[in-house]
């Protein structure tokens, strides 16, 4: 009868393979005694992984290269060309209070486009309105005054010629001996003192007419000052900031909006010496922005800096002076940007090209140009 022992299941989970209770073994065909239990074998290869690693390091290094390569060849200009960074920039223009008030209405808001001539805010102008009801009274009272002026300088017209009349006939009777000298002299203190009434009344009239252009100037500057109070839009242009709120007191030049001017756009880019000195006032340019990598907008120098941006030093070396770096102001054409005004949008990050020799053909990504 063959001879039989108790055995273990081997787990091979882990290094130490752990015997299990449950299963028999028959010792007949192993001389009595349980064979031994394989263990897993582990390849760890340290040589290999490190082969592998540094293959893949090297590849990433040339593709890395080659893209590099591919991109610098891409990004090349021709000679004539030059570039700079920067970012689409506009005149602002401060809309601002004339007169110290209150702010009564706001008509416009952060965003909105606006056109030349429209109303953004109004003022509280009650207390003006009031002083040109003021003014309209005294133009009243002032042409009342010249009428009254007018009729006293006619009726001291009319006493002179009586005075005149009887001057006159005195002094034919006088020369007939059928008056006395003395008659004479009385007619012509009497004509002296109608023609110097006459002149008293003239001079009131004129200064009776003179009260009325003034009343009428009056009235005249309060109309004006009430229509300053109603503050307009100076250029076809989009709302930037809202920097006050209606009921606020501002005194006079206070800002009430911050808008741009669309059909004044620009980028101003930093370039070289040798490059800023070729640079002339309406020599073309392209802007290429980050966000329309695909459409170029043309544009034309409109300002170069007389002086660099960094200081230099009293005494200069070639190199030193090939570091110097003198600002470049690209403006976009009004009429483009009145087509689109829409589109118009400050703070754009993008790269600005500037063609210095206009033999030089725009290279391939700066032909497909932003069309009015």
């Amino acid at each position: 009868m063959p001879k039989t022992v108790k055995t273990s299941k081997v787990s091979t989970d882990g290094p130490n393979p752990v015997p299990e209770s449950g299963g028999r073994t028959d010792l007949s065909m192993t001389g009595g005694y349980p064979l031994p239990v394989p263990r897993p074998i582990v390849l760890k290869s340290r040589h290999g992984l490190r082969i592998a690693l540094m293959l893949a390091i090297i590849a990433a290094i040339a593709g890395g290269g080659g893209y590099y390569w591919w991109r610098q060849t891409l990004d090349a200009l021709p000679a004539g060309i030059v570039s700079g960074n920067g970012r689409i920039e506009a005149d602002e223009i401060d809309i601002s209070t004339k007169f110290a008030g209150r702010i009564a209405t706001l008509l416009a808001n952060e965003g909105d486009t606006v056109t030349a001539g429209q109303a953004v805010a109004m003022m509280d102008t009650r207390d003006l309105e009031t002083s040109l009801a003021r003014a309209q009274a005294q133009v009243k009272q002032s042409l009342r005054s010249i009428d009254e002026a007018r009729a006293t300088l006619t009726q001291q017209q009319t006493l002179a010629a009586l005075s005149q009349q009887q001057f006159d006939r005195t002094a034919s009777l006088v020369q007939r001996g059928d008056a006395t000298r003395e008659l004479l002299d009385q007619r012509r203190q009497q004509l002296d003192g109608a023609t110097a009434a006459v002149s008293a009344a003239d001079a009131r009239v004129a200064q009776a007419e003179h009260a009325f252009e003034a009343a009428q100037h009056d009235a005249e500057l309060y109309q004006i000052n009430i229509k300053d109070n109603t503050l307009v839009a100076p250029r076809d242009g989009r709302i930037q900031y809202r920097i006050a709120n209606v009921g606020e007191v501002l005194p006079a030049g206070g800002k009430i909006l911050t808008m741009i001017d669309i059909q004044s756009v620009y980028m101003d880019v930093y370039l070289p010496t040798l490059d800023a000195g070729r640079v002339k006032v309406g020599t073309e340019a392209r802007i290429l922005l980050d966000a329309y990598p695909d459409r170029a907008i043309p544009a034309k120098a409109s300002f170069i800096a007389t002086q660099s941006q960094f200081t230099p030093k009293t005494v200069e070396t070639k190199t030193e002076r090939d570091r110097l770096m003198f600002r470049v102001r690209v403006r976009i054409d009004p009429e483009l940007l009145k087509a689109r005004a829409e589109s118009v949008r400050t703070g754009l990050p993008g790269v600005a090209f500037v063609r210095l020799d206009p033999q030089v053909p725009w290279p391939a990504r700066l032909q497909n140009v932003v069309k009015k």
